[in-house]
């Protein structure tokens, strides 16, 4: 990572992930900007979405369920964003398939309770902290407006990950349990940032030589379409 973006990242946040994102990552996010965008929105509904599913499962935890709520309805609100955003870039929307990120972090979460919270909990501070972490590693990168752009919600991805972690604490009650649970999320998270990847995502690993190709196939159609409008 750049020195300019450090700052920007809050120590907690670097101290909890495994690794930066590689620069070959950085790399086809720039190259592929309309991909870029389409699938930040595309992240925006799915981390609304767990919040509510949060919501619904854990119904009589009142502290979590308000919490959830308040997330849920600021990640729609980014999502309203970035659709702006791409409407004045001239990106239309389509639809693009889920990395493998998400559903590798899930797959290690337990299945008895309240174990099975905290992990949620968990990985929901993995994805708000990577998030973060790439939206200000991408800042020096970026043209002014959606540096700007990223440089805002960054702020709001730091907080997020600060609820998500405080409440996995609370629900699992600070020691060893947590902290080793957070060391256990941490190397796979790293393991899948670092794996090359098939198709580029907003939390996908770096491109293989197939998923170049690929990535770049999008961007020239996304091309196409910005000509015609």
């Amino acid at each position: 990572m750049s020195e300019p973006v450090m700052p920007l990242i809050p120590v907690e946040i670097t101290e909890f992930l495994g690794c930066a994102t590689p620069p070959a990552w950085l790399d086809a996010a720039v190259a592929n900007e309309a991909l870029l965008l389409l699938d930040h929105a595309n992240c925006e509904k799915k981390a609304a979405a767990t919040a509510l599913s949060l919501m619904f499962r854990y119904a009589d935890r009142n502290a979590l369920v308000y919490r959830m709520s308040r997330l849920a309805r600021e990640e729609l609100k980014h999502f309203e964003q970035v659709q702006a955003v791409m409407q004045r870039r001239g990106t239309r929307s389509r639809h693009v398939g889920p990395s493998r990120y998400a559903e590798g972090l899930r797959r290690a979460v337990r299945r008895n309770e309240p174990d099975r919270l905290v992990d949620l909990l968990i990985v929901g501070a993995y994805i708000e902290a990577r998030s973060c972490e790439r939206f200000a590693a991408l800042l020096p990168r970026l043209d002014k407006p959606l540096a700007d752009f990223y440089r805002g919600l960054l702020v709001s991805e730091a907080r997020h990950f600060k609820q998500y972690l405080a409440m996995a604490e609370q629900v699992a009650g600070e020691g060893a349990a947590i902290i080793d649970r957070i060391a256990y999320f941490r190397d796979i998270e790293a393991e899948l940032i670092q794996s090359p990847d098939d198709q580029f995502r907003f939390h996908s690993g770096p491109l293989r030589e197939s998923g170049k190709r690929e990535a770049g196939s999008g961007k020239r159609e996304d091309a196409l379409t910005r000509n015609k409008l």
